[in-house]
């Protein structure tokens, strides 16, 4: 998501009397690649982009192929083989061994289903988004054009802007498998007239929320790599012991009588350095869905909560103890804040991936999943 957001900031900025704008976006990977499918890059005709499509290897030649995009005010389809032995190939020698389509969509501005304004959308949104994008056609068509975007509200909205009333109810019907596995697929469908149109049905997943919950020093750098990662953060403290920084680097500085809005993209982390305050806030999280509760301190501390909570006569269940990450963070060895940040970060990365956190050295499977 923080991509997404950086691209259509950079869009909102651009003076089109003066310059003109194009799309890449990875649509297909065969084997390995950097940048797995949704990974974007807005191309400027002056030459900057925002974003990116690769590990640095295949911008340049994606530049080009936007201007000329751009020039002909029409989109392609690329495809970059990084598996083939031919060396005059983009992408060989990089030991990347896939293949990546991206498709290259010219932008314009008057039209409001252009792809970054159609993105523009999921920005704030707290549920899975879905946008359907055109990524071939066997032959040209009056009806629907490559690299069209549409986006998914519901299934009536998507209804009234997808024009191919034949496959209407079986790309809804994909969508909606899609959101229920928040996994992104590309179909192909043949109409009757012979028509062969391929569609990416992307899942956008809204940015984890983070609440941190504390106002002491090592909240800083919690809130700094957070937002590194693109995370929406919110700060529930004393807002008057508060360094001013906090309140632009963080979304929402709150007092600690805020409740907060918990949805399953949302995790929460006490460091309060006080057991008492750190005791209430887990007995608040306990009563919400939250999938991921850090408390900072040693285990003993932790063990003591769940024995008050045992002679309060509300003992900690199995699975309200497996919501509760303490000690916090992972076991690197952090010491620093600034590591003790990361430790918490990565482990909470690890509870929306689901994965175990292992050396990669060691899996016996391929690093992404799709």
């Amino acid at each position: 998501m923080k991509e997404i957001k950086q691209i259509v900031e950079a869009y909102q900025k651009i003076d089109f009397s003066q310059n003109r704008a194009a799309l890449a976006t990875v649509v297909r990977v065969e084997g390995s690649s950097y940048r797995r499918t949704g990974a974007r890059m807005l191309v400027m005709e002056s030459g900057e982009w925002i974003g990116g499509i690769s590990g640095g290897c295949l911008e340049g030649d994606a530049l080009k192929k936007a201007r000329l995009a751009m020039s002909q005010n029409k989109a392609a389809l690329i495809t970059y083989d990084t598996s083939d032995d031919d060396p005059y190939q983009i992408g060989v020698g990089l030991g990347c061994n896939g293949i990546i389509d991206v498709l290259i969509t010219p932008l314009d501005p008057q039209n409001e289903l252009n792809a970054v304004l159609q993105m523009r959308h999921c920005l704030d949104q707290r549920s899975p988004n879905v946008i359907v994008t055109v990524t071939a056609l066997n032959k040209t068509n009056e009806t629907i054009q490559l690299g069209q975007v549409f986006r998914f509200d519901s299934p009536e909205y998507f209804s009234a802007i997808f024009p191919l009333e034949a496959i209407k109810g079986q790309v809804i019907e994909e969508i909606q498998a899609a959101l229920a596995n928040t996994k992104s697929v590309s179909q192909t469908y043949t109409l009757a007239d012979d028509l062969t149109i391929s569609l990416f049905i992307e899942v956008i997943p809204p940015a984890i929320q983070l609440y941190v919950f504390g106002s002491n020093y090592d909240v800083y750098p919690m809130v700094r790599m957070a937002k590194e990662l693109g995370w929406k953060v919110i700060v529930i403290c004393n807002p008057n012991k508060m360094h001013p920084s906090l309140f632009t680097t963080a979304d929402g500085v709150m007092p600690k009588d805020y409740v907060p809005v918990i949805d399953k993209y949302t995790a929460a982390i006490s460091m309060c350095h006080d057991y008492e305050t750190d005791y209430r806030n887990l007995q608040t999280l306990l009563k919400t869905d939250i999938s991921y509760i850090g408390l900072l301190g040693p285990k003993k501390r932790t063990i003591k909560m769940y024995d008050r909570m045992q002679e309060e006569g509300d003992p900690i269940t199995p699975e309200n103890e497996s919501r509760i990450y303490s000690p916090v963070g992972l076991d690197i060895g952090a010491n620093t804040p600034e590591e003790i940040a990361l430790s918490v970060c990565a482990e909470i990365r690890t509870n929306f991936s689901g994965r175990d956190a292992i050396k990669l050295k060691f899996r016996n499977k391929p690093i992404y999943d799709n």
